[in-house]
């Protein structure tokens, strides 16, 4: 053996000398990472979990495929009904103009509640 390499079963055995745990994760069929421009999906990967010094990591491989994701327009900001009703008591108004005070505000119900009264 020439120094440098060595077999799959000789690595096996200085990885579980280092504490280092791997098992092939053999029922996975598709892993899918989430972005926000677009999504990287992998089919049929090979994946593996590996366990060292508390921590565990996956190593995936495989054919990456990049799906751009369609455009779509951005939601509205959605807030706790504690603060919509918090703002709508406080300030004497309606919902509506809740909402848009704390759209303005950005989601603040403190800062609402002042614009909306002073």
């Amino acid at each position: 053996m020439m120094p440098g390499k060595f077999n799959s079963r000789e690595m096996r055995r200085m990885m579980a000398q280092m504490g280092i745990k791997a098992t092939e994760l053999t029922d996975v069929k598709r892993v899918i990472m989430e972005g926000d421009l677009k999504d990287y999906i992998i089919e049929m990967p090979q994946v593996t979990r590996i366990d060292a010094q508390g921590e565990m990591s996956l190593q995936i491989t495989g054919k990456l495929k990049e799906v751009p994701k369609k455009s779509s327009t951005p939601k509205e900001p959605s807030f706790p009904e504690e603060d919509v009703a918090l703002v709508m008591e406080q300030a004497g108004v309606t919902r509506e103009k809740a909402l848009d005070a704390l759209k303005k505000s950005g989601g603040e119900p403190a800062t609402a509640i002042i614009d909306l009264t002073s």
